[in-house]
């Protein structure tokens, strides 16, 4: 891990000459560090463009392509820099008091907007107070909404839109109130911006959004929406008539597939242009290579006619277009991850970032005129060179009510003929998302540590169209569970390098809630390691940063509403059933999936003198297991790979 680059948020300049990169790798003291690396695209020659202490993110080229905006946390705070294309020293933009974030240039490359938390009645010209330290304080709120995962309790700031002229480094705020505004996007006349925003009274209860028209001039505020959809990334299209949107009506809740919208100015109407397709149109694919970029969206054609966006089919991410017929057509991409792309101006060439399962991430140029791609980066050759890889095998199976699953198995990277292995099942989180043909490191690990690993989508996955990833919805432990242990019982008559004896079962978020469950509900598996997990919906409910709306999506109930069938889904209330020696991972500042719900697990499991372990890690989020501290990321994997060793070797 230690020696992975991370090749992530690539952005080609707009002649489709030059692009940049974000380069992040682990330091010697075993931080993050990141930088921007520039690549010519007819050469493939790199060179390092940025030098900094701190973490660098969203790097944006200006219109013109002679700046680069970019963000980087090298006070402490998030703020935005800019360089010139040419070279030279970087100049800071920002220096607002609870810092900046995700610059977007105007067309004339004079200007950009930038989005900048602010507190009620502070400005962006506000010095921030000197608190001491060491003060004690409480900690009060009127909100249902009043703690984040990765943020922790939230300090009441709201992102504001702020406009800064590049001439006089003048600023504007755009927008105020207790409202968060994201994803600025300029008109092609330069005189509107468009975002996104939810902007009720009770919208910690609206779990929606709207899109929204500023004049930049008059500071006319447009509604285009009344509510009914959650939209991302709006994008005017090059003729000014239209704007596209990533976005669902939320039909299913958190299940609902993600659409290209369009929404039409001069007709006042959204349409869904992938209605009649069914997949999700996002990159919805895991991995723990820190892959999980912001969306580009759905990037218009030059002539206003079509769109291009992410879609995540069968396990594979891949670039697609649609026009206005409706007619969706793949453009690039077969068992990949493609996680992120970038057109230049006249659009004859793409830049992507992929992975495969030998793969970690590396950029492809893809000329749309020539249908042809070229790799332009090699990040991570050298640590290929001296390691072999385990191979993932894809196969197919049906769960005993009929419903066709997908999954991929690895065999033990030393492996044998005439020999039986231990077998890993992992499952993942969401659940609606999906494992894919991305490369994953913790499979490795473990391929290496001499285990075989089974991984599928069971339903509540995306990838297989709007009915499978509904269909866990108030069934959790019910088909899913049945889709997991169908797809081991094909592994093992399928298989015959399986022990069937030595059989371990691991999963973080949902993946813990069925780590839970199965242990709870099965002897099969001979050890189990439960990360990041729920235990308890009644308690969830209340503690996590999502509870409240969480389980009404998932559960189709709420502690309000119907305890019993929350306490019917809790693995803690099957606890007198778990036999199998079970190590609980968790993060202290796990505000998605709170500690205490590892907390109840293990006493419950001590009180009962059974095999278990508790390792809690300091400082530590949901996302430990992506983007947590290296050296807390590499005590994990020795964790999980010691619990199997002692058990299944």
């Amino acid at each position: 891990m230690l020696k992975f680059s991370f090749i992530q948020e690539p952005q080609i300049a707009p002649n489709g000459e030059w692009a940049v990169y974000v380069k992040r790798m682990i330091d010697k003291q075993k931080k993050y560090q990141s930088n921007l690396v520039m690549i010519d695209l007819n050469t493939q020659q790199e060179r390092l463009f940025t030098q900094r202490e701190g973490t660098l993110q969203t790097p944006r080229f200006s219109p013109d392509g002679k700046q680069i905006a970019f963000v980087i946390n090298r006070s402490g705070k998030n703020q935005v820099w800019i360089i010139a294309v040419d070279g030279g020293e970087a100049q800071q933009l920002t220096d607002f008091p609870n810092g900046a974030s995700h610059p977007v240039w105007s067309p004339n490359s004079q200007s950009l907007v930038v989005t900048a938390p602010l507190q009620a009645n502070q400005s962006i010209n506000s010095e921030q107070d000197e608190e001491d330290e060491e003060a004690l304080r409480a900690y009060t709120t009127e909100r249902i909404k009043y703690k984040a995962d990765g943020m922790g309790l939230l300090d009441e700031t709201f992102k504001q839109l702020i406009h800064i002229q590049l001439s006089n480094q003048s600023t504007q705020q755009l927008t105020d109130g207790a409202f968060n505004h994201i994803d600025p996007s300029f008109s092609p006349n330069g005189k509107h911006i468009v975002f996104v925003a939810n902007r009720e009274e009770e919208g910690d209860y609206l779990l929606t959004n709207d899109l929204y028209s500023l004049h930049l001039d008059s500071q006319h505020l447009t509604k285009y929406t009344n509510g009914g959809f959650r939209l991302e990334k709006p994008i005017f299209s090059p003729n000014g008539e239209k704007i596209s949107i990533i976005g669902n009506d939320m039909e299913y809740e958190g299940a609902t597939l993600a659409r290209v919208l369009v929404y039409d100015l001069h007709k006042q109407k959204m349409i869904a242009l992938t209605s009649e397709f069914d997949v999700t149109c996002q990159d919805v694919a895991i991995n723990d290579m820190g892959t999980e970029n912001s969306s580009a969206g759905a990037v218009w054609s030059k002539d206003s006619e079509h769109l291009y966006f992410l879609a995540s089919d069968h396990g594979a991410t891949s670039l697609y277009q649609v026009d206005f017929t409706k007619q969706v057509n793949k453009v690039f991409g077969d068992k990949v991850q493609i996680y992120q792309f970038s057109f230049d101006e006249k659009q004859g060439r793409c830049l992507l970032a992929m992975s495969d399962p030998n793969t970690p991430g590396d950029l492809h140029v893809y000329n749309l005129n020539e249908n042809k791609a070229t790799r332009l980066t090699h990040a991570n050759q050298s640590w290929l060179d001296q390691h072999a890889l385990a191979k993932a095998e894809t196969f197919h199976c049906t769960c005993k009510d009929g419903t066709p699953l997908h999954g991929w198995i690895q065999k033990p990277l030393q492996f044998q003929k005439d020999k039986q292995y231990p077998l890993i099942v992992e499952i993942h989180g969401g659940p609606h998302l999906m494992y894919s043909f991305g490369f994953m490191h913790e499979f490795q690990v473990l391929a290496e540590k001499g285990y075989g690993v089974l991984y599928i989508n069971p339903r509540g996955s995306h990838g297989y169209g709007q009915h499978f990833v509904n269909a866990n919805r108030g069934d959790y432990g019910g088909g899913d569970y049945q889709d997991i242990m169908a797809a081991v019982d094909y592994a093992l008559e399928h298989f015959d390098w399986i022990d069937s004896e030595r059989l371990g079962v691991t999963g973080g978020s949902y993946g813990g809630f069925m780590t839970n469950w199965i242990v709870s509900h099965s002897q099969r598996f001979k050890a189990a390691v439960t990360q990041r997990s729920i235990s308890n919906w009644h308690s969830f409910f209340g503690v996590s940063d999502i509870g409240y709306f969480f389980t009404d999506w998932e559960l189709q109930a709420n502690l309000l509403t119907d305890p019993d069938k929350l306490w019917f889904h809790s693995p803690i209330r099957y606890v007198n059933q778990i036999e199998t020696p079970l190590l609980i991972l968790h993060s202290e500042e796990d505000h998605r999936c709170p500690i205490e719900q590892a907390e109840q697990l293990y006493v419950a499991l001590k009180m009962r003198k059974k095999t278990t372990r508790l390792v809690r890690f300091p400082k530590s989020n949901h996302g430990l297991s992506r983007n947590g501290d290296p050296s807390l990321r590499i005590e994990r994997l020795n964790e999980m790979t010691n619990w199997f060793d002692r058990y299944l070797l």
